[in-house]
């Protein structure tokens, strides 16, 4: 792991300060000839503007007299609403002056342009200011969007403080074993649902789990789950009615009643179905917190000894179901025989028709023992630390990194607090 790289202040802090200053000088000099001076001689100067391009060629010399009384009033009617307190208001005046005449030609023009710029300035006031408005609120976004940047920094490198004691050298088996084993089983499970039970159990099985939050099922297309519900189709595996969205209609007519439908309701998602997965039952690694993940284990339960029919033989007594021992409760916390039995043994209460719920069951019980917590921070340590990482923390180098950081914060949110312009 690298230093961060932090300015001292940063970057943000003196772009945010330098925004901030020219904001408040493009407000400071408006502020000294008065708001609506500037606003009046702004708009003064874009009228005059446009009058003295729109009749230049058509009111000067021996041009259209009609022309020229439109203009000539039109300029006089601006120059005269002018409040008195109007920027530049006295070169507009003398324009009004120079153009009150019975003719006017190309050089009353000019002089009426090289008078009003004075009031141009005007204008580049207005519009220093804006540009400093939106500088200044870019310096003032980019200056949070660090800032949060290193508070998730901040937040990091005290996770690696934490993990400064952690033993790398630890054995992990006793957790991964028990979780391997468990996701193993899951995949299993779920890819005989897809390749031997019918797309109905399937179906209705992630229909139930999609209404339960800690599983993170995505509920199944609606259009998608009444075809399968309510067609013949519907009794084979979901990777056989994949595979039949494949074949051509005149191929498919063989297999299901309906060619059009099948292909309307199933080839349409063919992305949600090739994405099926045992995902949404598996357990990360490294795994959550005791009680989250035996929170998430407890509400998989009935789905996890739905999952165990795929390991039944439909022609036996066992039913599809396993209830005779998925339903029996988890032993309570503290039992003797959990405590006794190692990781990997198989329930003695279980047949071996029901490997997921088993497999289920002996990921809860770890969850309740004293290392589970211990183990869970070396697992955090070696999915996150290299072993340069781990050599920095345990160096304490990292408390530089984390003193560098909050700094920078600090100074960031100072600067925030000390230019914080309405």
């Amino acid at each position: 792991m690298v230093a961060p790289e932090i300015e001292s202040p940063p970057a943000v802090v003196a772009d945010l300060r330098e925004a901030a200053d020219r904001l408040a000088a493009a407000e400071e000099r408006i502020a000294d000839h008065g708001e609506a001076a500037i606003e009046a001689a702004a708009d003064a100067y874009r009228r005059a503007t446009r009058l003295l391009d729109d009749y230049e060629d058509s009111a000067t010399g021996t041009g259209d007299f009609t022309a020229y009384l439109e203009f000539q009033n039109e300029i006089l009617a601006l120059v005269e609403e002018l409040p008195d307190e109007t920027f530049a208001v006295d070169a507009f005046e003398r324009v009004s002056d120079r153009l009150d005449k019975r003719r006017l030609n190309q050089s009353d023009f000019e002089f009426a342009r090289e008078e009003i710029e004075a009031a141009s300035e005007a204008v580049a006031m207005l519009e220093e200011r804006e540009a400093a408005r939106d500088a200044y609120r870019s310096a003032r976004h980019d200056a949070k969007e660090r800032r949060d940047d290193l508070r998730e920094e901040a937040d990091r490198l005290r996770r690696l403080q934490r993990l400064a004691d952690v033993d790398l050298d630890a054995d992990l088996d006793p957790l991964w074993e028990p979780v391997e084993a468990y996701n193993a089983a899951v995949e299993t499970a779920v890819e005989g649902f897809r390749t031997i039970r019918p797309a109905r159990e399937l179906f209705a099985l992630l229909d139930d789990a999609a209404d339960r939050p800690l599983v993170g099922v995505d509920q199944p297309p609606r259009d998608l789950v009444d075809y399968i519900e309510t067609k013949p189709a519907g009794t084979e595996p979901l990777a056989t009615l994949v595979e039949y969205a494949d074949y051509s209609p005149s191929k498919l007519e063989h297999y299901v009643d309906d060619a059009g439908a099948l292909r309307t309701n199933v080839a349409v998602h063919r992305t949600y179905l090739d994405r099926l997965d045992a995902a949404p039952f598996r357990v990360d690694w490294p795994p959550a917190e005791a009680a989250t993940l035996r929170a998430r284990l407890d509400e998989v339960a009935p789905l996890v000894r739905r999952l165990d029919a795929v390991f039944v033989d439909d022609s036996s007594d066992g039913g599809a179901s396993g209830d005779s021992a998925g339903d029996r409760d988890e032993a309570p916390a503290g039992n003797g025989a959990d405590t006794a039995a190692p990781d990997l043994e198989i329930d003695a209460d279980l047949p071996d028709e029901n490997p997921v719920e088993a497999a289920r069951r002996r990921l809860a019980r770890v969850t309740r023992r004293d290392e589970y917590d211990r183990l869970r921070e070396v697992a955090l340590a070696d999915a996150e630390l290299s072993d340069a990482e781990f050599e920095r923390v345990a160096s304490g180098a990292i408390d530089d990194d984390l003193a560098a950081v909050t700094d920078a914060i600090d100074a960031i949110e100072t600067a925030l607090d000390e230019t914080d312009i309405a």
